[in-house]
């Protein structure tokens, strides 16, 4: 069976030539009828009614199967999705509506292994790792299901996409496909808790463009580890190392993803300590508001905090972005995927 979400057009010839003695011309019209349009009734099209044959041999040993969408959420124009998988698990995926096109926050697993204290998805446990296809496939339904148009891909849901690393890369190879979805490298960001051997693995790659997002979300060990169990294995001096090791293209920046957390995280003190870490690391730093998660005693600040740690990393010549909630009343706010499932 050709899983057909799982290959790049190369790969797509080389199996048509091995197995049916057929090339380019075919696969380039399956690639167009599936990934740019939508068509799951490919052997409908001139190039396959022209090839009678060929539209037989391939009958029942080509699939599309990118899981059914069974619920929606809206605010506004973003859209929340839950789509259910073949075995019955459900992930949840979210269209951010941006200025003049779509960003789609795509999940790399069912439920965690990370266990990150603000965190939903991280309350559910690990089920299990997405496949590439099933990965794709939140493009794929983004597009041709709702209809909308994705231009940038954040890997920021549910789960830790390095933990699954090799078949992160083998969707990330297949969203980029110039005759597929066609989505560059400088268009997608990879978010990670910080695992310092996924980070260097991912260096080794060459994936230029690419973007790399660390969740940072405290300025000490101490308070790290109490927020996030990763930094127990990977401390900040580590993940540090990792990151001034990294092979950033010319003028690359790393992003940096802090929740801030009233009382626990937000302080002017954590504040200084946390661009004494930045520096010297080319960082532009996203500031969230905590979304809250039912059953956790967290809170999220007020603006006037927010501002006041803005203004101080600022000073310090650390690029700042404040980032208030989108999609909390749907649970589709950082930290808050899973809750629908």
């Amino acid at each position: 069976m050709i899983d057909i979400l799982e290959f790049t057009l190369e790969r797509l010839i080389k199996t048509f030539d091995k197995d049916f003695g057929k090339g380019r011309f075919h696969a380039r019209a399956l690639f167009r009828d599936i990934f740019k349009q939508g068509n799951k009734n490919f052997l409908l099209s001139p190039e396959f009614l022209d090839s009678p044959k060929f539209a037989r041999a391939l009958e029942g040993k080509v699939s599309v199967a990118p899981g059914d969408v069974v619920k929606t959420f809206d605010e506004g124009e973003l859209t929340k999705f839950i789509t259910r998988l073949w075995d019955g698990l459900e992930i949840e995926s979210v269209v951010i509506p941006m200025t003049r096109h779509n960003t789609l926050c795509v999940s790399s697993q069912v439920g965690c292994k990370m266990g990150c204290k603000f965190c939903e998805t991280g309350r559910m446990g690990f089920k299990r790792n997405l496949s590439i296809s099933e990965i794709v496939g939140q493009v794929y339904n983004a597009r041709h299901y709702l209809g909308k148009d994705i231009k940038n891909i954040v890997f920021m849901g549910m789960g830790e996409p390095l933990d699954n690393f090799d078949n992160l890369m083998g969707a990330i190879l297949v969203m980029n496909e110039q005759q597929g979805f066609d989505i560059a490298l400088r268009h997608m960001t990879l978010s990670t808790v910080g695992l310092v051997p996924g980070i260097e693995k991912l260096g080794k790659m060459k994936m230029p463009g690419l973007r790399l997002a660390i969740s940072i979300n405290a300025p000490d060990d101490v308070i790290r580890s109490q927020l996030m169990p990763v930094n127990k294995r990977f401390p900040l001096a580590a993940l540090k190392k990792s990151l001034e090791d990294f092979p950033l293209p010319k003028r690359g920046i790393f992003l940096f993803e802090y929740i801030l957390i009233k009382g626990f995280n937000d302080s002017l003190a954590h504040a200084d300590m946390l661009a004494d870490f930045i520096t010297p690391l080319p960082v532009r730093l996203n500031l969230i508001a905590y979304n809250p998660v039912k059953g956790l005693d967290l809170q999220s600040p007020c603006d006037g905090d927010m501002h006041s740690f803005a203004d101080l990393l600022s000073a310090k010549g650390i690029m700042v972005i404040k980032r208030w909630s989108r999609g909390r009343s749907v649970a589709a706010g950082c930290g808050q995927l899973g809750k629908h499932i």
